[in-house]
């Protein structure tokens, strides 16, 4: 048991998202607005 606790997995991979994730988070990023007003956060999306 002691074993498995004491070896170190490294997790190193290229990660490449596809152009449709990509596209989606463009487009969600671009469509939500945030308004402050106070101590209060509204999200608004456009769409």
């Amino acid at each position: 048991m002691a074993k498995i606790y004491s070896t170190k997995i490294v997790a190193n991979k290229a990660l490449k998202p596809k152009k449709e994730t990509v596209s989606f988070l463009l487009n969600y990023s671009k469509a939500l607005s945030i308004i402050k007003v106070k101590s209060f956060s509204f999200e608004i999306m456009a769409n």
